[in-house]
């Protein structure tokens, strides 16, 4: 395949061959050779800043070494074996994303069990649906709010012997030593047993084989209950091993993470740094991503497509008002910016003249918006939903390469990605499969994927597993797309979003949906419906930043969004770049109709995933008398 001879293949292999039994292997592997290295950073309170009168208080970055987050891994991780936490039981975290997240996790790998992943945004009873399908025996939960989501079904929770509090009140009527404990009184009952039993997580760990299970991730199915997916030690381990092996990063990168650790993609985040032994950044605040990327100044951030959606609108747009010589400038660098990286992206030499051009561009202008990201970003990684080829090709051409990758939770995330080499990658792919990993196009044209990273199975969901796992170990992941000649993999749209219309056209949702996001810089959501219908139509939600901009330019400033949103100056405005997007598509794709909602679409709703993807049905089943308004 070409391109993907670069690099020794015999170290790529060696890589993926010489692989360690279990996370908690790689773990220990990592404190041995990066000890005194830094691990993890976060932000902390530091003092007030002067900002509006002395209230905002400012946030210091603190690091912790690898063998500072050992020892306090250690003290978790034995305090789980003290409450008779066993080989392979489940322990669950509910919480957002924070560093004691990543400590909780590899604290329950290293007592040798298993982590269930909770989305704190959940409900209690799928919070209690979870925990109690899982069989977990302990919970790790955030704060009094996710505690109270457990005390509520308490009596449905045989099973679960303590909750872990990271920041909630332990002392509560349960008593200080009673179901709600704090973190400290975990690392205290540990730290009590090691000093009893010096080798008890030693002869844990030495126990853990490759099958032995690492993690359920219970999906967030659209229908019906959750499956909970159960991911191996082999299966993590390998995807460390396969990012390695093909040079992605090395030990003096820094990540920035703020993806939702209960998600596959920001789990496999947290294993490259135990692989690669690099640092990693953790805040999960969605709102102060790009305030934290000039503080935190990483090498690579992983997020969904929304994230860069956004950033690209509002820069955009700032360059739109420019005028006179210095929109001229903005222009040409641009352009200049947008030749070079389309010959990188075909592996072509850029030419001194273009270099030369580009040089000039690039101090003037392109350089001040890579600023904005931090000025040291080498690449960004796009998973969980379709990234608009066009966004991708703006980023590319001021210097910040988003590469895309594609996988399920069924198959631990990374089973394709591009390569952030000239030529070894394509916008509109997820690149090429992961080394180890196989790719193959059915007859109808979903996709199969086979390799380590496959899942063992649904948790006690054994009709469902056979539906999804074939006899010789190809996984059907729902999803349709092609390989073409040079072996970049495409996805199209799920299969299950396929609709045909009455005229008997199949339409490609999330297709049409990227194109128009990479269109409109106010758009926030566009849901394509039209199932069985003679045309189609589209939900649409504004960005609330963007709306407000707009709003100002155009005499609505301080009004609600609700009004902004139905005003006929946005209706037209959005018009224009409906038709827009229709003079790219094919007849029966177009748009007819299109209706603006009144409010945006959100996780606390349960219209959005976590991972920023639209729940689809439940967004069609919700606002279903707008779409039959569409349609009369």
């Amino acid at each position: 395949m070409a391109g993907q001879s670069v690099g020794d293949e015999a170290v790529r292999q060696a890589t993926l061959d010489d692989r360690v039994a279990s996370l908690a292997h790689l773990f220990r592997s990592r404190v041995a050779a990066s000890g005194p290295r830094v691990a993890f950073q976060h932000l902390v309170p530091g003092a007030a800043d002067g900002t509006n009168g002395g209230d905002r208080v400012s946030e210091r970055l603190v690091s912790l070494t690898w063998d500072e987050t050992r020892t306090r891994v250690d003290a978790w991780a034995a305090g789980l074996v003290a409450l008779g936490v066993g080989v392979e039981d489940r322990v669950a975290i509910a919480s957002t994303t924070r560093l004691e997240w990543a400590l909780a996790d590899l604290a329950v790998v290293c007592a040798g069990a298993a982590t269930t992943t909770i989305y704190p945004t959940m409900l209690d009873a799928d919070v209690a649906y979870i925990v109690a399908d899982s069989g977990s025996r302990v919970v790790f939960a955030e704060n009094d709010a996710q505690v109270e989501k457990l005390r509520a079904h308490r009596d449905e929770l045989p099973e679960v012997l303590r909750v872990v509090t990271f920041d909630g009140t332990s002392q509560s009527s349960d008593g200080p030593d009673g179901w709600v404990v704090s973190v400290d009184r975990l690392a205290e009952l540990g730290r009590t047993l090691l000093a009893e039993q010096p080798r008890v997580l030693d002869e844990r760990i030495d126990s853990l084989t490759p099958l032995h299970l690492a993690t359920v991730i219970y999906t967030s199915g659209t229908t019906g209950r959750p499956k909970g997916v159960l991911l191996t030690h082999d299966a993590l381990v390998y995807e460390g091993a396969s990012v390695d092996s093909v040079s992605l990063l090395n030990e003096d990168d820094l990540q920035f993470l703020w993806l939702p650790l209960s998600h596959v993609f920001g789990k496999v985040l947290l294993v490259l740094p135990l692989q690669i032994g690099f640092a990693t950044a953790i805040d999960g605040r969605i709102d102060r991503i790009v305030d934290n990327l000039a503080v935190i100044r990483p090498t690579f951030m992983g997020a969904a497509p929304r994230i860069f959606e956004k950033a690209y609108a509002r820069i955009a747009m700032m360059f739109a008002h420019e005028t006179g010589g210095k929109k001229k400038l903005i222009d040409w660098a641009l352009g200049v910016g947008a030749e070079v990286a389309s010959r990188r992206e075909r592996g072509e030499s850029t030419g001194r003249v273009l270099a030369a051009q580009h040089a000039v561009a690039d101090r003037l202008v392109l350089s001040k918006v890579r600023e904005r990201f931090g000025g040291r970003v080498k690449f960004f990684i796009s998973g969980s939903a379709a990234l608009n080829p066009d966004v991708a090709r703006w980023f590319s051409s001021v210097g910040l390469l988003i590469i895309e990758g594609y996988g399920l939770t069924e198959s631990s995330a990374a089973t394709c990605v591009n390569r952030p080499r000239p030529g070894c990658y394509s916008f509109g792919s997820v690149g090429w499969p992961m080394p180890g990993t196989e790719v193959t196009v059915a007859n109808d044209g979903e996709l199969l994927v086979r390799g380590p990273g496959v899942m063992r199975g649904y948790h006690q969901m054994q009709e469902a597993s056979a539906d999804a796992l074939s006899e010789d170990g190809w996984l059907h992941t729902g999803d349709i797309g092609s390989i073409d000649e040079r072996g970049f993999v495409r996805v199209t749209d799920r299969k299950k979003d396929l609709f045909k219309t009455s005229g008997g056209k199949y339409i490609a949702p999330s297709a049409i949906e990227s194109s128009f996001k990479g269109i409109c810089p106010y758009v926030s959501q566009f849901v394509v419906v039209g199932e069985g219908r003679n045309f189609a139509s589209a939900l649409v939600t504004l960005d609330p930043e963007a709306t407000t901009g707009w709003a100002a330019r155009n005499g609505m400033t301080g009004q609600a969004y609700a009004d902004i949103a139905t005003s006929d100056g946005v209706r037209a405005m959005m018009q224009g770049y409906v038709d827009e997007l229709n003079s790219g598509l094919n007849r029966w794709e177009t748009i007819k109709k299109f209706t603006i909602l009144d409010h945006d679409l959100s996780v606390e709703d349960g219209e959005i995933t976590p991972s920023l993807k639209v729940r689809r049905k439940v967004v069609t089943d919700r606002y279903q008398e707008q779409v039959e308004d569409l349609y009369r």
